[in-house]
């Protein structure tokens, strides 16, 4: 073997700040059963994750949105008006479904704040409408929130009410008013029975169980009525509710739901259609509602002036024989009764526009303001103000649902109100002057004609006065009953704009959770990755070494032999198991030694020191066996003890160690007497003696130069065993006397950063002809493959074409054939 003793340390040092992918991926698959455990397991936790978990359906319905105009219309009925084309109803109404008060309606409307419970293998299952009874509900009581109360029913019209509560009082709700509070109730076990139908008055609960008919209930049989708070179910729903676009159609919008129960979600999303076109048609109307308010505000005044003049009408004809006059006085009092009419119809539009504007400056909510139309005002400018006004005030009303006060949206559409409200208070002011001087051109024609009457007699006079006052209060009634007529026609005649495609229903599907192929692969992936993980982890705080890679990434000095790991009773496995895998790898190591030592020329007793790092890593045992392998091979052997601080030696050669070298060194015994011979042929053996308090400086007397002197002459080789390199000095003082020095390793134990050490005492010269030996090594696949027959056969299972055919196993039973093929796996 070829040593080269001109190497740059500091260069092999300064490779290993490099990660080493391969060693990691090896030590994952020397780590292989624990990955496996963990993927295992996170594949049990995902089946029981499964298993437990409720399926979650997604069903949806589809809605369109249109602007349908009412039948009735014509060019001259402004009773309603646009709100604001299919783009702008398709907006308002995208926000009105995730609206508090539209959720508000369809879970009041549904009772969904209810639950029907029967308990289920994991927990309580909702059976919604399968429950064989109904629960009626008395608002006005209180129910308890969270705490479902058992139904245990005795009979087909028969049950009992049981519950169980560790504490005086629990919360409830008011569904009336939606009003929470605590209530006492019974602590421990409580039970009551009552009858189908029967009034169930409790702190905690108020209504009526009702048997559903044709149904007969097993006795025994229990259920649960739960109730949750209304506020947190309606937020539940607000938010899991999801409204969009369908395809490419702008006015068709689709409605989606997720639960865990069909059933629910079919009625949640129709219910929700119905309500959405209830209130939008309601809002379609808002207009002639108001207007209809206002004309039967308007006809009621009308009607009672009407009923007067017809009174004052029949009493001046039974005091006065006045019952017609002439046909002149009749042409001008026809002509007078159109000027009246005029006058009346300009006195209302007056009226109308000074509340309108009164109103306006007085009032915020702009909803309730009646059509111009039913006093007979046709201005456009007048109406489509009118109109947008009412159209963003409502759009406002419905912004206050779904956002706080103070944004900026509300300041956009106040300033879009006040902007228009503007131009209709001028609007309305222009008119008003434009109705003062139409008046006051018919009062001055209306004074003109009344100016020719005033030679007729008085009783006439008195006749045409009541008969004005009479056609004028008829025309008004006549006027204003066709305008609500009209008003009513347009509202009975309103479609909503909302129209339902396609109903939600259960046809079965729709199931879209849990996820359990997800979930497996979720738990392959965590079972795989975490302990990878975790490896890497470990394996960057590792700071062992576990293979001749690692070696010789960590140093240039080579690797003389490798030995197995070999459990025996003692340290004599060379000579006692001379067959075994163990023992050829000595041989081996022997047969490397001899190269060094003919380069070296020595011809003459040669000395092998052994030393380690820290103890524990096969020193004493391979002093014993490399000393035992030369003697076996007729090399006169003698093994020295010179771990005086912790000897060790003596034990395997059944010798006493009252006395050895430590004795001879301060001359208190004779060579002879320290020496003894052991049962192996050619090997003698010198233990270390009773511990000394100076081991040190009986190391570098002379008198252990002299007796290594000796000791040439007299043997054909010696072995030192020496204490550990790298934890007292005595073994560099020993270097001086070794021909050649073998430092072991054990893998999996001993520290990388102990292979610094001894480069540094290589690069100073302080250990010359060193070696290392690999202690504990296993044939893996993931280190050194090739290093079984590159330095010696030291497996301790055997492997190879040497391990099988020559080497010897200790008890080969067949279980451990079966752990020798899996570790090969």
């Amino acid at each position: 073997m070829a040593y080269n003793e001109d190497y740059d340390i500091d260069n092999v040092e300064s490779g290993r700040v490099s990660f080493d992918f391969k060693g990691y991926l090896f030590k994952s698959l020397n780590l292989w059963k624990f990955v496996m455990l963990c993927i295992g397991s996170a594949l049990l936790i995902a089946y029981f994750i499964n298993v437990r978990k409720q399926n979650v359906y997604k069903l949806d319905s589809l809605i369109s949105v249109e602007n349908d105009q009412n039948p009735f219309f014509t060019a001259n009925t402004s009773i309603s008006f646009n709100w604001g084309g299919v783009s702008g109803k398709v907006s308002k109404i995208i926000t009105a479904i995730k609206t508090r008060s539209h959720n508000e309606k369809v879970v009041d409307s549904l009772q969904f704040y209810m639950e029907y419970l029967v308990e289920g293998k994991y927990r309580k299952e909702d059976i919604y409408k399968r429950a064989p009874f109904e629960f009626i509900i008395d608002k006005t009581k209180p129910q308890v929130l969270n705490n479902p109360v058992g139904i245990r029913f005795l009979g087909n019209n028969e049950f009992e009410v049981f519950t169980n509560y560790e504490g005086a009082s629990v919360r409830a709700q008011r569904y009336s008013d939606k009003s929470t509070f605590r209530v006492t109730v019974p602590t421990g076990e409580f039970s009551k029975t009552f009858a189908s139908g029967q009034t169930i008055d409790l702190p905690f609960l108020n209504g009526k169980i009702v048997i559903k008919p044709s149904l007969r209930i097993k006795s025994g049989s229990e259920y649960f009525i739960g109730f949750k708070n209304f506020d947190g179910v309606v937020d539940r729903y607000k938010t899991r509710i999801i409204i969009g676009p369908f395809a490419d159609a702008s006015s068709v919008l689709r409605l989606q739901l997720a639960g865990n129960n069909k059933a629910k979600i079919v009625d949640y999303l129709n219910a929700t259609s119905a309500i959405l076109s209830r209130s939008e048609l309601e809002r379609k109307n808002l207009y002639a509602t108001n207007t209809i308010k206002f004309i039967d505000s308007s006809l009621a005044a009308v009607n009672l002036k009407l009923q007067d003049v017809t009174d004052e009408m029949n009493d001046f004809r039974k005091k006065n024989k006045v019952f017609d006059v002439s046909d002149e006085i009749a042409q001008i009092s026809s002509q007078l009764r159109e000027y009246d009419l005029s006058k009346e119809s300009e006195q209302s539009k007056l009226n109308y526009l000074n509340n309108l504007e009164n109103y306006l400056n007085t009032k915020t909510d702009y909803t309730n303001i009646a059509a111009p139309t039913t006093v007979g005002i046709q201005e456009n400018n007048i109406l489509n103000s009118v109109s947008k006004i009412i159209a963003l005030a409502a759009e406002r009303q419905n912004l206050e649902y779904t956002t706080k006060e103070g944004s900026v949206l509300f300041k956009d559409l106040d300033s879009k109100i006040d902007s228009e409200k503007n131009v209709l208070l001028e609007t309305i002011d222009a008119t008003k002057k434009t109705i003062g001087v139409q008046l006051s051109t018919v009062n001055r024609s209306i004074a003109n004609l009344e100016a020719k009457l005033s030679d007729l007699p008085e009783d006439q006079q008195q006749f045409l006065k009541i008969q004005r006052k009479l056609d004028i209060s008829q025309e008004a009634y006549d006027i204003y009953m066709a305008k609500r007529s009209e008003a009513a026609i347009v509202k009975a005649a309103n479609i909503s704009d909302i129209t339902v495609i396609d109903e939600a229903k259960d046809i079965g599907g729709g199931l879209i959770g849990p996820n359990k192929s997800l979930n497996y692969m979720m738990a392959l992936m965590m079972g795989f990755f975490i302990p990878m993980f975790l490896i890497f982890i470990l394996f960057l705080l590792d700071n062992t070494i576990h293979g001749s890679d690692e070696i010789e990434q960590l140093s240039k000095i080579p690797i003389l032999g490798l030995i197995g790991k070999y459990n025996y009773k003692n340290n004599l496995i060379v000579f006692e198991k001379p067959k075994s895998a163990v023992a050829e790898s000595f041989r081996s190591i022997r047969s490397s030694l001899q190269f060094l030592y003919k380069k070296q020329g020595k011809v003459e007793g040669k000395t092998l020191m052994i030393t380690s790092s820290v103890s524990g890593e096969g020193k004493t045992f391979c002093s014993i066996n490399m000393a035992t392998v030369y003697a076996l091979s007729g090399k006169k052997t003698i093994l020295l003890g010179l771990d005086l601080r912790k000897p060790k030696i003596f034990g395997d050669f059944n010798i006493n160690n009252d006395k050895g070298i430590v004795n001879y060194l301060i001359g208190e015994s004779e060579f002879e007497e320290v020496k003894y011979t052991t049962h192996i042929e050619n090997l003698d053996v010198i233990p270390s003696g009773p511990v000394p308090p100076n081991p040190s400086e009986l190391l570098m007397s002379s008198q252990m130069s002299v007796m290594i002197s000796q000791l040439r002459q007299d043997y054909d080789m010696i072995v030192l065993d020496t204490p550990p390199l790298g934890l007292v000095t005595d073994a560099l003082e020993l270097t001086q006397y070794a021909d050649a020095t073998i430092f072991m390793v054990r893998l999996d134990y001993t520290k990388k950063g102990m292979l610094a050490l001894i480069n540094a005492k290589y690069r100073t010269g302080e250990v010359k002809n060193i070696s290392f030996v690999l202690n504990f090594y296993k044939h893996k696949t993931n280190h050194n493959y090739g290093y079984g027959y590159g330095y010696g056969y030291g497996y301790g299972y055997g492997y190879g074409v040497y391990g099988n055919a020559y080497h010897e196993r200790d008890n080969d039973t067949f279980l451990k054939r079966i752990k020798r093929f899996l570790r090969r796996i």
